[in-house]
This record gives structure tokens, sequence and C-alpha cells, in this order.
């Protein structure tokens, strides 16, 4: 019962704040999803970090950039969108941001492309 009532406030709290649709997975995870042909890859780095390497096939739009916000309303909120950076910060407040906006499926990658690399996942150049 009392777990039953932890659960509930949990619930109720999440509600209540708004549920995250945004999720940070693990470059294991990420890896998996991006086999996926319809998910977009979107690497949120400067296009200098972008050009000394990156995952295959993403696209690339700085989160610094002045028009980072208006760039979102671009893109259709119901396509999956996997989100990276170089460490992680950049890519979850864009994924926040991209959740705010009403996307409906994003995943950012933990510990950016730094981990990525540390894993031995490639990257191109």
């Amino acid at each position: 019962m009392k777990k039953l009532a932890i659960l509930f406030l949990i619930a109720f709290v999440q509600f209540a704040c708004g549920q995250n649709t945004a999720t940070t997975i693990t470059p294991e995870n990420f890896k998996k999803e991006i086999e996926d042909s319809t998910v977009v890859v979107l690497d949120v780095r400067t296009p200098v970090e972008y050009s000394e390497g990156h995952i295959a096939n993403s696209d690339n739009s700085d989160y610094n950039a002045n028009d980072f916000a208006s760039r979102l309303d671009g893109l259709d909120k119901n396509k999956k969108y996997e989100v990276y950076c170089r460490s992680g910060k950049r890519s979850a407040a864009a994924s926040k941001l991209m959740e705010e906006k009403g996307f409906k499926n994003v995943h950012d990658l933990q510990g950016g492309i730094l981990k990525w690399e540390s894993m031995g996942y490639p990257t191109v150049k």
C-alpha cells in the first residue's frame, strides 16, 4: 500500500509539473535508435565542432546561434529526434526547448559525442 501511495505521488507530481518527453539515453541506446533511417540525428554544436567530427547522417544546427529556436519551428514535430552535442549540456537544453515547442519524441545523448567516442563508436569528418 505504501508503494502504491508513493507511485501515485510521483505520477501526480509529474502530471502537475508537466512531464518531460525528452529523454536522456545511453550511447548504446542512441546507436540503436539512429539505425532507423526515419530518425533525425541533430548535432547542436558549432559548425567548427561539427567539421572536426560528427555522427554519420547528422544535421548540424548550432544551439548557440541566434536563430536556433526559429529553425526548430521549421522541423516536423512528429518525427523522432536524436540530439547530441559535445558533452550533453547544450543537447539537454535543446531537447528541453524542443519539448516546449511541442516535439513528440526527443532523445538526448548522455555524455555527448565525448562519451560516444569513448565507447569506440565512429564519427565522420
